[in-house]
């Protein structure tokens, strides 16, 4: 049996099933639940970290540290300290971060639009998972 998957590039890029694929590792940027709402909470300006924190409800400290830590690394936030005591950091959205901002907001049109009915499949299937198995 041949478990190997197709060559796809042929449909318009590289071939995104293969896990060394570059365009592959980009989209896991966007797999993490809280890039969106931080990216989002950017998109009016400058913040500092305690002004996302409350913005971002159920975010953690440890987890909006590193989700602004790896979207710094991938170029799509600044970081700026000033010389203050204490220090004032603020982050922001880079050109390139404010470029992925429609693809975010499509993808939160979506899910507002949508939201219902994928809260109405949940709850059948949880109810269906509750059922006891019937013998055929």
């Amino acid at each position: 049996m041949d478990t190997t998957f197709p060559d796809l590039r042929s449909f318009g890029g590289a071939d995104a099933f293969l896990q060394a694929c570059k365009p592959r590792t980009v989209l896991d940027i966007f797999t993490n639940k809280w890039t969106g709402l931080v990216m989002g909470a950017l998109l009016d300006g400058s913040r500092r970290f305690n002004e996302l924190r409350r913005m971002l409800d159920g975010i953690t400290q440890k987890m909006l540290s590193q989700t602004l830590r790896t979207l710094e690394r991938d170029g799509l936030v600044t970081r700026t300290v000033y010389p203050t005591i204490p220090p004032r950091v603020d982050y922001e959205l880079t050109d390139l971060g404010r470029s992925a901002i429609g693809v975010l907001q499509a993808i939160g049109a979506w899910a507002g639009e949508h939201a219902d009915q994928v809260h109405a499949a949940r709850q059948a299937y949880d109810e269906r998972a509750k059922e006891p198995v019937r013998a055929v």
